[in-house]
C-alpha cells in the first residue's frame, strides 16, 4: 500500500503513470509496477526496489497502451519482491488491480476461491481482490458491477483501481478508507492516491468519499455508492503551484512531515515482523536473548517529545511484559544518582542521536555496567555508535523543529520492542502476537484516513487561535499525548498550554477553568476492554466538571462514541484501535491543530523562536 496512479486519455500512458509515481515517491515504497492495456491485452511491468528499477524494466521491454494503472507498494502481506509488487491479475489475466489498504478477511476469501479452483501466485491480500472481481466479472454485465459486488465482501480499509482487457478505456476506482482523487482533464481522466501525482496535468479534482465507486472513461466520470445509487460529485479547483507540489504541496516542512507519518510508521515496521509465524525481528544487537530474559527492570531516558514517547512506552512494556519501567528526563537522570546494576536495561530515545543530555545518560548507564538500547532516527549518530543495540525508526529526515513523524515512529518502535521482549520471555503465544501485529499494520492507513480530515481541524483552529491558554487532559496511555499536544501548541504558536492527568483536575487545574479556556480531552477508548471502559467513564465525569464551569471542551474520541460527543462542544474522531496503539492516532489531530493555530497567528512553524532541532549542549 502506498501510491496509486491511473490514466485514460490521449497522452502516452506509460509516461503519465511513471511520472505520477515519481511524484508520490515521498510517501515511501519498496517496489513499483504498472499495467497498460491495448487491443484486448494487458501488459504488466514490475520491479522491486526504487522506481528507477521499474523504468529500467520498461526500457528493456517497452510497452504501450491507451489506459492503465500504476502503483508504488510498501509490503504488508508478502515480501517486497517483484512477484508481490502491484499490479495483480485475476486467473484469466484480463483483470488487473492496484490497492492501498489492508483486507482483513483475505485469507478466508483466498481459501474460498481456491476451493473453486482459483490459482493464486502471490502472498498478497491484493490478489484476492483481483480474483474476486474476476469471478464476478464472468456473470455481471460490466466491470463496475463486478467491482461493486466484490467490494461488498471485503472487510478492512482499501482504495483500489481496476482495469479490464475486455472493457477498453475504462478505470474503476473505489475508496473505503485511504484517499482517492480523480483528476479531470480535457478528454482525459486520472485517478491517484494524492494530488501531486497528476497536478501537472490538471487542477480540477473530485475527492472520492468512503463507500464510493468512480468509473473513468474518455467520455467522463460517474460516481455511485456500492449499491449503484448515483452520487453527484463535487468538483474542486486546486490552486497549488506544481513546483510546490514536488515537495508534497505543503507550505511548511512541519505539515509535510505530519503527512509523512503513514510512511514513517510503515518503514519503522518494515521487515520486523512475520504474519506467518507471529514473530518480531529486531536488528542484531549486543544484548542477548538470555540477558533480555534476565533483566528485572527497565529505565528510559529521553528529552522533550522523545520523553513523551517514553511515557507511552512505559504503558506498553508494563502491559505486555509485566516489567517495572521508570521514565526519566535525560537532563535529570545523570544528576539524581539513579539505582543501576547489571539487571537493569537502560533505553535512550532520541531523534537526532546527538542530544547532549541523552548521551550523558547513556554513558552513565554504561559506566554502571548496564546494557543500553537506543531508539534513534539517524544511523551512524553518536548514540547509535555507543549503545549496545539500536532500533532505527526510519522516519527519514525531520526538518521541522517541532517533532512529529519521529514521535509516531518512536512509539511504533517501542510497541515492536514490547512485543519482541514479550516474545523472548515467552509471555505471548504466536496467536496473540499475530493479533497485536495485525492491529499495528493497520496504523498507516488509519493515519492517512485522519489526515484526510485536515480541513475540519483547520476550521477548529479558526475558533481558538486567539486563545491565550489551553489545557490538555488525558488518562492512562493517552495522558502522555495530552502532554505532547500541549508541547506542540506552545512550541510553535507560543500559546501557554499545560498537559495534565484528567484525574488530577481537582488538585489544581479546576481553578483555571472559565468560559475562555479551551480544554482538550484526549479520550479514545477500546470498547470491550474493561480497564479502558472504566477510564472512559471517569473521563466523562471530568468533561462534565469542565462544562459545569463553562469551559470549552474539545474531545479527541473514538469513532462512534456518542456519549463523549454529546457532552463536548467540539469533537475530533479517530478510527478505532486498541488502547496500546491509540496514542499513535490520537496525536495526529493535535499536531494538526497546533500547526493550523500557529499559521493563523503568523508564527514560523518550522523555526520557532529560541528552539533548535537538536539540543547538543546542556
Amino acid at each position: 500500500m502506498c501510491g496509486i496512479v491511473g490514466y485514460v486519455g490521449n497522452k502516452h500512458v506509460v509516461d503519465v503513470i511513471v511520472e505520477g509515481l515519481r511524484r508520490l515517491e515521498y510517501r515511501g515504497y519498496d517496489s513499483a509496477g504498472l499495467a497498460v492495456a491495448r487491443n484486448g491485452k494487458i501488459e504488466i511491468r514490475r520491479a522491486s526496489g526504487k522506481l528507477r528499477n521499474l523504468e529500467e524494466a520498461i526500457r528493456l521491454d517497452p510497452l504501450d497502451g491507451s489506459y492503465g494503472v500504476g502503483h508504488t507498494r510498501w509490503a504488508t502481506h508478502g515480501r517486497p519482491t517483484e512477484e508481490n509488487a502491484h499490479p495483480h491479475r485475476d486467473s484469466s489475466g484480463k483483470i488487473v488491480v492496484v490497492h492501498n489498504g489492508i483486507i482483513e478477511n483475505y485469507l478466508q476469501l483466498k481459501r474460498e476461491l481456491q476451493r473453486e479452483d482459483c490459482q493464486f501466485v502471490t502472498e498478497t491480500d491484493t490478489e484476492a481482490i483481483a480474483q474476486l472481481i474476476g469471478k464476478f466479472a464472468r456473470s455481471e454485465p460490466s466491470l463496475e458491477a463486478a467491482v461493486r459486488k466484490a467490494v461488498k465482501q471485503l472487510k478492512g480499509i482499501f482504495a483500489i483501481a481496476v482495469i479490464s482487457a475486455d472493457e477498453p478505456d475504462k478505470i474503476v476506482a473505489v475508496r473505503q478508507g485511504p484517499p482517492v482523487v480523480i483528476g479531470l482533464g480535457n478528454d482525459e481522466y486520472f485517478v491517484a492516491s494524492d494530488i501531486p501525482a497528476v497536478l501537472y496535468h490538471t487542477r480540477d479534482f473530485i475527492f472520492l468519499g468512503d463507500g464510493e465507486v468512480a468509473v473513468l472513461t474518455r467520455e467522463g466520470v460517474t460516481v455511485t455508492d456500492f449499491d449503484a445509487n448515483p452520487i453527484a460529485p463535487m468538483r474542486q479547483r486546486i490552486t497549488w503551484d506544481p513546483i510546490m507540489a514536488e515537495k508534497g504541496g505543503f507550505k511548511h516542512f512541519m505539515l509535510k512531515e505530519i503527512y509523512e507519518q503513514p510512511r514513517a510508521v510503515r518503514e519503522t515496521m518494515q521487515n520486523r515482523f512475520s504474519l506467518e509465524t507471529g514473530c518480531i525481528y529486531l536488528d542484531d544487537m549486543d544484548i542477548s536473548e538470555e540477558e533480555l530474559r534476565a533483566f528485572t527492570s527497565l529505565k528510559i531516558a529521553a528529552c522533550g517529545t522523545s520523553w513523551h514517547a517514553a511515557l507511552v512506552g512505559k504503558y506498553m512494556l508494563e502491559e505486555l511484559v509485566r516489567i517495572p519501567v521508570e521514565v526519566d528526563y535525560a537532563s535529570e537522570f545523570r544528576y539524581r544518582n539513579p539505582i543501576l546494576d547489571e539487571k537493569t536495561l537502560v533505553m535512550v530515545i532520541t531523534q537526532s542521536g546527538e542530544t547532549a543530555d541523552t548521551l550523558a545518560a547513556l554513558r552513565q548507564a554504561k559506566e554502571a555496567g548496564c546494557k543500553v538500547l537506543a531508539i534513534c532516527n539517524v544511523n551512524g549518530s553518536m548514540v547509535t555508535r555507543e549503545a549496545h543495540g539500536t532500533i532505527l525508526t526510519h522516519a527519514g529526515p525531520e526538518i521541522g523543529v517541532a517533532s512529529t513523524k519521529a514521535f509516531t515512529a518512536q512509539m511504533t518502535a517501542l510497541y515492536l520492542f514490547a512485543l519482541y521482549l514479550a516474545q523472548v520471555r515467552n509471555l505471548l503465544s504466536a496467536e496473540k502476537r499475530y493479533k497485536y501485529i495485525c492491529d499495528m499494520i493497520e496504523l498507516p492507513v488509519k493515519i492517512e484516513s485522519l489526515l484526510s480530515h485536515d480541513d475540519a481541524i483547520e476550521d477548529l483552529a479558526k475558533e481558538f487561535f486567539r486563545s491565550t491558554d489551553f489545557l490538555y487532559l488525558g488518562r492512562g496511555i493517552n495522558f502522555p499525548i495530552a502532554l505532547e499536544g500541549a508541547l506542540k501548541l506552545k512550541e510553535i504558536s507560543y500559546i501557554h498550554a499545560e498537559g495534565y492527568p484528567a484525574g488530577e483536575m481537582k488538585h489544581g487545574p479546576n481553578a483555571l477553568i472559565d468560559g475562555q479556556l479551551p480544554v482538550v480531552f484526549v479520550a479514545p477508548y477500546e470498547p470491550g476492554n474493561p480497564a479502558s471502559q472504566l477510564r472512559h467513564e471517569k473521563t466523562l465525569s471530568n468533561i462534565t466538571e469542565v462544562k459545569a464551569r463553562d469551559g470549552k471542551v474539545i474531545s479527541v474520541i473514538t469513532e462512534g462514541d456518542t456519549e463523549t460527543s454529546e457532552l463536548s462542544d467540539y469533537v475530533i474522531e479517530i478510527p478505532p484501535t486498541t488502547d496500546l496503539l491509540s496514542p499513535i492516532l490520537s496525536v495526529v489531530p493535535l499536531q494538526l491543530l497546533a500547526y493550523h493555530i500557529a499559521v493563523r497567528r503568523g508564527c514560523d512553524v518550522d523555526q520557532p523562536r529560541n528552539l533548535a532541532k537538536s539540543v547538543t549542549v546542556e
